[in-house]
């Protein structure tokens, strides 16, 4: 049995029954903060109980932390930025960050731009299979499900099906891939995500693996760091801990394997359609989408893994002629340029876009090519440099500044198979 591995349940009532799966994220948290490992937990709370507007929020009192137990599935809050934006980046207090997996991923690209100060952050993760944009859940909610929407206290996504359980305690029950297949359900970056499990962060906490458990949390530590969290937690008596049986810890890579497996078959969805195209009918696609732009930039403020403090895309930077709109294509594409290579998927700007641009797809298509090119996929190794603006030995030794077009040229069919993941 792995000593890395726990079905971890917290010892305090309160968050006992606040919590969602046993309460142990907010127990190991609140340990953090009380002894002194960090000085605040960014973590996510309602606002106004308003569960449809989740903010990310800094907490420095242990006994607030109780408001940020349980799961917002139909929030979108922003972490990574704010961290980046509103804390200096951790550069002056040291931090727990309770994340997603595309926010945990975020914290680590901006860490390799010198943006956050990864010496000063505990990384805690926690499993996820989607999200679901606020105004759709209302939609989906009142038509599909016909419950007022201010009745709902949880969402749940698992074995593909939404379920959601209202204040009276009772539950309803949907088809995933029926809601999504009418453009409900997840938002679309999260449909075609592979990373369920946060192995990357110090900590990963989910619930997959305790379906045999009455109430637990299955706990996997990654890092010293985690181990460090996790030994205080047990050690002061915040949590109560046991081994996973093998059959859980199976449970839970046989879960994570079907939710990748039907990431893979979204990718094919959304992606075949324009691998089978020809170069100018592609051409011809998005430059009709470009069109639609109307340069608000907000594409770019909600990019996690933008940081230029002086964007090349100002006006006053003289590359793009200002007030025109839309603005040239070399608006959109610059983005493309400037952060493919490290995007992570989060649908940040999609979600941004007032004109409803697929930038999700178009990032997510390139991002799949240049990883299968560079064999670099962002935000899961702190140590791993982006592609494009680090060198390697090899490529160092190159005498002459010369490219094999055969390498990262690829055939339709080549192209289809690498974004399914075959």
């Amino acid at each position: 049995m792995s000593s890395k591995m726990y079905i971890a349940l917290s010892s305090d009532e309160a968050i006992l029954e606040s919590g969602e799966s046993g309460g142990a994220v907010t127990s190991v948290l609140k340990c953090a903060l009380e002894s002194g490992l960090v000085d605040g937990v960014v973590a996510v709370k309602s606002s106004t109980g308003d569960r449809f507007s989740g903010l990310s929020v800094l907490v420095t009192n242990p006994e607030d932390l109780i408001d940020t137990a349980g799961a917002l599935h139909s929030s979108l809050p922003n972490i990574p930025r704010y961290v980046k934006e509103y804390l200096h980046g951790a550069a002056e207090m040291k931090l727990a960050i309770v994340g997603k997996p595309c926010d945990i991923r975020a914290i680590i690209e901006l860490q390799k731009r010198q943006q956050i100060d990864i010496d000063n952050v505990f990384l805690v993760g926690l499993n996820c299979t989607g999200t679901i944009a606020p105004a759709t859940a209302r939609k989906m909610y009142i038509e599909n499900f016909k419950v007022n929407p201010s009745d709902v206290v949880r969402e749940d996504i698992d074995d593909g099906k939404l379920t959601i359980t209202l204040k009276d305690g009772t539950t309803k029950s949907m088809d995933l891939l029926k809601l999504e297949k009418k453009g409900l359900g997840r938002r679309e970056n999260c449909r075609r995500c592979e990373h369920n499990i946060p192995t990357f962060a110090d900590l990963a906490f989910g619930k997959w693996g305790t379906e045999e458990e009455e109430v637990g949390t299955f706990v996997e530590v990654c890092s010293d760091k985690g181990q460090v969290l996790m030994k205080q937690a047990i050690e002061k008596g915040y949590i109560k801990t046991s081994n996973p049986k093998p059959a859980s810890i199976e449970t839970r890579r046989q879960k994570d394997m079907s939710e990748r497996e039907r990431a893979k078959e979204w990718r094919e969805h959304d992606f075949r359609p324009l691998l089978e195209m020809d170069l100018p009918e592609r051409l011809k696609y998005w430059t009709s989408e470009f069109n639609k732009c109307i340069k608000c930039f907000g594409c770019r403020d909600a990019c996690p893994i933008c940081y230029c403090e002086n964007c090349l895309l100002e006006a006053n930077r003289e590359f793009l002629v200002g007030g025109e709109i839309p603005p040239n294509g070399i608006f959109p594409l610059t983005r493309l340029a400037h952060v493919a290579d490290s995007c992570i998927g989060c649908g940040q700007c999609q979600d941004a876009c007032p004109m409803d641009l697929p930038l999700s797809k178009l990032f997510t298509l390139l991002n799949s090519r240049l990883n299968e090119v560079f064999d670099y996929e962002p935000g899961l190794d702190v140590e791993q440099g982006p592609p494009t603006i680090r060198a390697s030995n090899e490529e160092l030794q190159i005498d002459d500044t010369f490219l094999i077009l055969s390498t990262p040229m690829k055939t339709k069919d080549e192209e289809r198979e690498m974004v399914a993941g075959k």
